[in-house]
């Protein structure tokens, strides 16, 4: 599968974002999902995560209640929905997949993610 992000940009704090995370070929509902970010000069960490049911999603404590993860079946793509965004929330951002057959079931681990997106940035200014 290729993933390819979009929707990242500049936004005041207190602002909105919505990245979104094409899919090509396999259908997404066959991968477990995740959100990554990596800001400058700090180690890449979870954002969020969504199994290939839909039905679980995960989320880091930094975002819980202002980040919403979620997919579109029929668009093959998954979204992160950003509110009540912080200049701490700057980084880039990368959404990652891993076929649901090989998932080991550690959502929050890079090293469980196989497929991942070039990234796309986003800053919060204060």
């Amino acid at each position: 599968v290729q993933l390819v992000e979009s929707g990242g940009g500049l936004v005041q704090a207190g602002g909105s974002l919505r990245l979104s995370c094409a899919a090509s070929g396999r259908t997404v509902s066959s991968y477990a999902m995740g959100w990554f970010r990596q800001a400058l000069g700090k180690e890449r960490e979870f954002v969020a995560a969504i199994n290939w049911s839909a039905s679980t999603t995960r989320y880091a404590d930094s975002v819980k209640g202002r980040f919403t993860i979620s997919r579109d079946d029929a668009k093959n793509t998954v979204y992160l929905q950003m509110n009540s965004l912080k200049p701490e929330d700057t980084a880039v951002y990368y959404c990652a997949a891993e076929p649901k057959e090989y998932y080991s079931g550690s959502y929050y681990k890079e090293g469980t993610y196989y497929y991942w997106g070039q990234g796309t940035q986003v800053t919060v200014s204060s």
